[in-house]
């Protein structure tokens, strides 16, 4: 089974580099304020520049109005919007119809219950992203992001009727008991490549990378 990667929080051409080098699938662009992968215009346009064109762009945007999303996708050629707030369905049909670009929902999971609202998203959004929902007790805590898995065993029976990516925590120490448990076919990291917070290391992609194709291979 082939898994496909996507780094996301990418901020750095060395990053978007090595990205490239090592095989990832996806690289993702953060254009949320509070985040400390953040990206300002300037930076993503020369990101967005350098990417090759084999490697899929996602613009990832927590509650963002049509203008901020406008903003970013007028200067930029992106393709996939990553929406990772609290977007209902209908804003994400407004969204959609203002972008014109494939929509991938973030879908926050701490119980069974939490996979109850996938139904409402079927026809107005293109893929799902499975993340882990924010404890109430981590003050100030990001929307994703913040190194917290969930219970993977929440969608291993869930007749899912989109593509979609597990996140949430994964690094080279867990990503071959996620793929085991979820079978999911790409995985979406962030913190699980970073030195520190915010601060991608090559050599982590290099070692996730390694990882994954091994599984590929094994599973």
């Amino acid at each position: 089974m082939s898994i496909a990667v996507k780094i996301c929080g990418v901020d750095k051409v060395a990053t978007l580099k090595a990205a490239a080098e090592y095989g990832v699938d996806y690289v993702g662009f953060v254009f949320f304020n509070r985040s400390p992968r953040n990206l300002t215009l300037e930076k993503a346009r020369k990101l967005s520049s350098e990417t090759p064109q084999n490697i899929c762009k996602v613009a990832l945007f927590v509650n963002p109005t049509n203008a901020e999303i406008l903003n970013v996708t007028s200067s930029m050629k992106f393709d996939l919007i990553q929406l990772h707030g609290d977007e209902s369905p209908s804003r994400v049909r407004e969204i959609k119809e203002h972008i014109k670009l494939p929509i991938m929902k973030a879908i926050k999971l701490g119980d069974s219950e939490d996979l109850n609202c996938i139904d409402n998203y079927y026809g107005c959004v293109d893929r799902f992203l499975f993340d882990a929902k924010t404890p109430k007790n981590i003050k100030n805590a990001l929307p994703g992001g913040n190194s917290i898995s969930f219970d993977w065993s929440l969608i291993n029976h869930k007749n899912i009727k989109l593509p979609w990516m597990l996140a949430g925590g994964l690094n080279t120490e867990n990503i071959e008991k996620a793929v085991s448990i979820t079978g999911a076919q790409e995985l979406d990291v962030s913190s699980g490549v970073e030195s520190e917070i915010g601060v991608k290391d090559s050599a982590c992609i290099k070692l996730l990378m390694e990882k994954v194709r091994e599984i590929s291979i094994n599973t």
